[in-house]
Order: C-alpha cells, then sequence, then structure tokens
C-alpha cells in the first residue's frame, strides 16, 4: 500500500492450524508482516532491510486482527478483506503486491498471468522475485500463485503450507505428491 516507516513495530504470535503466525503491526495497528515461526529467521531479516535499526518488540496485535486470522482459518475466506497493511517494498514489488489482491479466494494464476496482469508480460521472473519477497502472506495472498501448467511451485512458507492453504480455500491445483 504506503511506503513508511513506523515509530515501533509489535510482533505477536497465534496459533494456526498450520503453525504459529508472526503477525508485525506498527504502531496504529497496520499490518507490515505475516509470516509462521518456522520461517521467522527470514522474517526478521526482511523487516531489517525494511526497517533498519528498529526492533520487534513482543506484543499484541490488535483484536480486530487477531480475530480475523482465527476466521481465516475456520473457513471464512474473506476475512482479511479490508485489514489495512503496509510495506516498504520497491515500487514494482509494491505493484505486484497490489495485484495479488485480486486474485480472490479459491481462484489461481500463473506467475505469467500475475505478470500481464499488471502490463509486464515479459517480466515474470521479477514477478517471481516480487511474490517471493511479499512480507504479509496470505493477507496479500501470494500462495494463489502457482506454476503455467497448474503444478505448484515455489512458496516462502513451504509447499505443504501453499497446498493446505489452496485446498482450505478450495483452489484447484495439480499435487505433484498425490500423482
Amino acid at each position: 500500500m504506503t511506503k513508511s516507516l513506523p515509530d515501533a513495530l509489535i510482533l505477536d504470535r497465534v496459533e494456526t492450524p498450520v503453525g504459529v503466525a508472526l503477525i508485525v503491526v506498527d504502531e496504529a495497528g497496520v499490518l507490515r508482516a505475516f509470516d509462521f515461526a518456522d520461517y521467522e529467521a527470514r522474517m526478521r531479516r526482511l523487516m531489517g532491510r525494511h526497517y533498519p535499526g528498529m526492533d520487534l518488540t513482543p506484543g499484541r496485535a490488535p483484536e480486530a486482527l487477531r480475530a480475523a486470522v482465527t476466521r481465516y482459518f475456520e473457513g471464512d475466506l474473506a476475512a482479511f478483506d479490508g485489514v489495512a497493511w503496509a510495506t516498504n517494498g520497491t515500487a514494482f514489488q509494491r505493484q505486484v503486491w497490489d495485484a495479488l489482491c485480486t486474485i480472490p479466494a479459491g481462484q489461481t494464476l500463473s506467475y505469467k498471468g500475475l505478470a500481464e496482469r499488471i502490463g509486464k508480460p515479459s517480466a515474470m521472473r521479477a514477478v517471481g522475485l516480487a511474490n517471493g519477497s511479499n512480507p504479509v502472506a496470505i493477507v496479500v495472498p501470494c500462495h494463489r500463485v502457482i506454476g503455467a501448467n497448474g503444478s505448484l511451485t515455489g512458496y516462502g512458507g513451504g509447499l505443504p503450507r501453499k497446498k493446505w492453504l489452496l485446498s482450505h480455500e478450495g483452489a484447484a491445483f495439480k499435487d505433484a505428491a498425490a500423482a
């Protein structure tokens, strides 16, 4: 959404069916990062690049955000609609992340399709890199991007988690493990 530096970053942890979610919000309660505890080191490195010198202080995210996380995992696939988020990526990354938000739950899009959606059809590799750098996973649904042939491809949270999320949302994809 916008590029700005917060005054403080608060790190909360919420249990989900696919692991402990890490929720980073700023002092106004705006979501700055969403990841999982098994990838905490990577998330901290990313936060350090986007917010140099800023510590993550343990605390509690706003109840509305915590409730949205719970509702999503209980099956309310629209639970993250309207969640305020902000990032400090490049203009291109933010363009890709905004485009990710146009992929409805239960649907997927290829990297090529995403590149076309932002008007840069030859930028598939750059789109893939931006997709993989998304700091607000699930809320900005990078898991909904799959290979051109419908197969699961890389996911920062791991392919088993991507498979779970897409299955949870009712999306169609090729599952190589089931073949």
